[in-house]
């Protein structure tokens, strides 16, 4: 064939191919457009015909301060008009005609917030560390079958967005996020968001490795033992964020990437649950030393392009732990306690 009567047959289809992925790019992003559009509509126009009866949100309870952290969750999960129902599973020594500060939470957390108490017997297993001793306790959840669907999340945290589209995930018996900080090679489950289908079968499998469990397995390692190859995997952004994230110099395991800059203004403003796992810090219902704080509180980057110091993760950190402080004086009337024992690191 004549090269010169060929060139115009290979630009027609140059052109014809270029016009090709225009067409694909341009429908690629309508699509996403679409669905961009349906993800931010009214979530009441996407989940009316939900019955939100069938899923929960579950708090387990083992001391008075924890009592309190789950009432601060619940008062944001009622401030945010989460739909689904709320559950608290509290200890049985504790009682709502008690004229104490258990029973006024506990009435508070009822009357004003629409939770669902539950007494149960705190699960303790004696000889084991004290941090994690009734941490067995959280498995209960796997028992509350008048639900389809449960979402138990840590009450040591904070709630800044709501949460309940995960209870329209696709159905799996649990569902959790990756301990994203122990790198990208480590699959090890978080169990600080959990979202699971209870069932008797599976409580009762969950219980059967409790009594199994040896002296050093708590929570963690019992559902990673149980689930870490068949669970449904949360995403750690957003929904698993740790509080120690903002004092980190590198952010590779949470961005997933060594590439990507981590903002700390546009990590919070996406994150919807944060977790207050900041060792050496101590939990945030004590009160911290000032010297301590300043020592170990986010550094302030130099900014390339003002040449001016950017302290925006140290003034994020500083305000999420100052909100704590005035939200528990808020909602339990309780100013931070001096910290007498050391805080073993928890997640």
């Amino acid at each position: 064939m004549n090269a010169k009567l060929g060139l115009p047959q290979a630009r027609r289809r140059t052109a014809a191919a270029i016009v090709f992925l225009f067409i694909v790019a341009s429908t690629l992003l309508q699509l996403q457009s679409s669905a961009l559009e349906q993800s931010t509509r009214d979530p009441d126009t996407i989940t009316d015909k939900v019955n939100w009866s069938d899923f929960a949100y579950t708090q387990y309870v083992t001391n008075t301060n924890y009592l309190c952290n789950s009432v601060m969750l619940f008062e944001i999960l009622d401030r945010l008009k989460s739909k689904a129902d709320r559950l608290m599973l509290y200890p049985d020594s504790f009682s709502t005609e008690q004229d104490s500060l258990e029973g006024s939470l506990l009435r508070k957390a009822r009357d004003d917030y629409g939770v669902k108490l539950v007494p149960v017997q705190v699960q303790i297993r004696e000889g084991v560390e004290f941090t994690w001793k009734e941490s067995y306790t959280k498995l209960l959840v796997f028992n509350q079958t008048q639900y389809k669907r449960v979402l138990h999340l840590d009450s040591d945290a904070t709630i800044l967005q709501p949460m309940d589209e995960l209870f329209l995930l696709p159905p799996s018996p649990v569902a959790m996020p990756r301990a994203y900080w122990l790198g990208p090679n480590d699959h090890t489950l978080a169990v600080h968001v959990l979202l699971l289908q209870p069932s008797e079968s599976e409580f009762n499998r969950v219980m059967a490795a409790v009594s199994d469990a040896g002296s050093s397995e708590y929570d963690m390692e019992i559902l990673n033992r149980l689930y870490n190859n068949t669970a449904q995997i949360l995403p750690h952004r957003r929904y698993a964020l740790l509080m120690g994230e903002f004092r980190l110099e590198s952010h590779s395991n949470y961005m997933g990437n060594g590439v990507e800059i981590f903002d700390p203004e546009k990590i919070l403003q996406e994150t919807k649950y944060l977790h207050f796992s900041d060792w050496p810090v101590p939990k945030p219902w004590f009160r911290a030393n000032p010297r301590n704080v300043e020592l170990t509180q986010p550094v302030c980057d130099m900014d390339p392009v003002t040449a001016r110091a950017d302290c925006r993760a140290r003034d994020i950190w500083l305000g999420l732990y100052g909100d704590f402080a005035t939200r528990r004086r808020n909602v339990c009337g309780l100013d931070l306690e001096d910290k007498k024992a050391k805080t073993s690191l928890n997640y």
